[in-house]
């Protein structure tokens, strides 16, 4: 990536913060009640998340701290952020309290539970995963009736057995609910429901409503991350889900690109919560659940606009310039052709070695780039070949067979027991992109180079550098 004028870095984004106002006028849509936008600067430009149930509301329990270690939902979940958390703010936190924030606790912030957070130094060293990768850990244990067994540890912090793997995972965001389909990277929040109209076509898979799995998760996560003494009421777990299906959230100013909504382009969260959404839209196997349309690779369209943008000059000749390479980075993740191989979740249960697919093959919801259905999959990202050293290793067994697989995060495999679903994890969605930084649920990947990189590299897709520039163009700009 070519570095951009420092003075003219500057200059734009201090105009895009005094326009932040500016900009919630011109995003605004007729057809919606005025309603908060607050903005947010990011390292690539600006986020904002546009609330459409009106005035944020303080009261709400997803800001009250309802358990015993003085957390509450917002601890992991800030709006500057995206409604996750990253590094840079996490370290300004640990700064701020010298380690003492509600967001370091020994039950899942720190490496161990068992850590040594006697002094800041000790506490800087507990809480490492949190402070460079923004990783929470998750404690699972190998369920009895699982078709494998642990047959070796490397935890690097010394805590880890088969009744309970240490598992490092970024908060998922929570806004744009309203395109979820599976609650949880292991799906462990997305129950099944033989009385639900939302069914997998060709199966007897049918799933509760987002609602139900997301009251469940709220109060799951109250009990467990914010130790509370007891489970929240129905009322509290329906007060959070209303507060969170309201959230909308997306980037809106770009430092290159500039404005997102700029010549017809439809960037941040007002059309973004415009967009349709039910299960199984514009699904890559079985076609559109509702219309009976074959799937349709071109699923990003919101900056069409950009394609052929007349020449200009100066600062408006650079930001043409970057808005056309966020239209090629936009037909890129729609049509570029990849040769999928080696995806369990995708080439196993379809029984098809290889597939010919696009970015969108995984990311097939219009304009928001999650999965409509629930379909965890592998990618390879938590294989031993990708282990960092700050990262358990965990070898497991399958009991039938006696093959071995080390991973540093089973996923899927530990709620269900089954073998096949080692290593499947679910797709985020795409939507804010910028302000979440690291990516992929382990934190894999930095930035977008590093996630465009590993994906050229794993499904060999060949990408020249002008073509990761323009998908790095595109990502940025969501």
């Amino acid at each position: 990536m070519k570095i951009e004028s420092t003075l003219f870095r500057a200059s734009v984004l201090a105009a895009a913060l005094l326009a932040s106002q500016q900009i919630c006028a011109e995003d605004q849509h007729e057809d919606q009640q005025p309603g908060p936008f607050m903005v947010f600067p990011n390292p690539t430009g600006l986020s904002a998340t546009f609330n459409t149930a009106g005035p944020i509301d303080r009261s709400n329990p997803f800001f009250q701290k309802l358990g015993t270690n003085g957390r509450s939902c917002d601890t992991c979940h800030q709006a500057s952020d995206g409604w996750t958390v990253t590094p840079r703010h996490i370290q300004a936190r640990f700064d701020a309290s010298k380690g003492t924030d509600p967001i370091f606790r020994l039950n899942d912030g720190s490496n161990s539970p068992h850590a040594d957070v006697s002094t800041i130094g000790a506490r800087r060293a507990a809480y490492s995963m949190l402070l460079t990768k923004g990783l929470i850990r998750v404690g699972i244990g190998i369920p009895d009736t699982a078709e494998f067994e642990l047959t070796g540890v490397d935890d690097p912090y010394h805590f880890a057995s088969a009744a309970e793997l240490s598992l490092f995972r970024r908060p998922l965001p929570t806004a744009n609910l309203k395109f979820l389909s599976t609650v949880m990277w292991d799906a462990r929040e997305t129950f099944q429901d033989p009385a639900s109209p939302d069914c997998i076509i060709g199966t007897t898979k049918c799933f509760a409503s987002v609602h139900f799995d997301m009251a469940d998760q709220a109060n799951s996560a109250t009990v467990g991350h914010a130790q509370a003494a007891q489970p929240l009421s129905q009322a509290q777990r329906d007060a959070i889900v209303q507060f969170q299906a309201g959230l909308f959230t997306a980037q809106v100013f770009d430092s290159k690109a500039l404005y997102l909504s700029a010549q017809g382009a439809k960037g941040g969260p007002h059309f973004l919560a415009t967009q349709p959404f039910y299960f199984g839209i514009n699904d890559v196997v079985s076609g559109d659940y509702k219309s009976g349309a074959p799937f349709h690779s071109v699923a990003i369209t919101l900056y069409d606009t950009w394609t052929n943008l007349a020449a200009g000059h100066g600062d408006e000749g650079r930001a043409v310039e970057a808005r056309r390479a966020v239209a090629r980075g936009q037909a890129l993740f729609n049509t570029k052709s990849i040769r999928i191989e080696g995806v369990k979740g995708l080439n196993d249960d379809l029984s098809v070695p290889v597939l010919q697919g696009t970015c969108t093959t995984c990311h097939d919801t219009p304009n928001s780039g999650n999965h409509s259905i629930p379909a965890p999959l592998d990618i390879g990202l938590t294989d031993a070949s990708r282990r960092t050293p700050d990262m358990p290793l965990y070898q497991l067994r399958n009991k039938t067979t006696g093959a071995l697989i080390e991973t540093t995060d089973p996923g899927r495999a530990l709620i269900t027991g089954k073998w096949k679903d080692i290593g499947r994890f679910k797709g985020p969605i795409l939507r804010g992109l910028a302000a979440r930084a690291p990516y992929f649920h382990n934190g894999f990947a930095a930035d977008f180079d590093a996630v465009v990189d590993f994906y050229n590299q794993r499904f060999g897709i060949g990408l020249t550098e002008h073509e990761k520039s323009d998908l790095v163009a595109f990502l940025r700009t969501l």
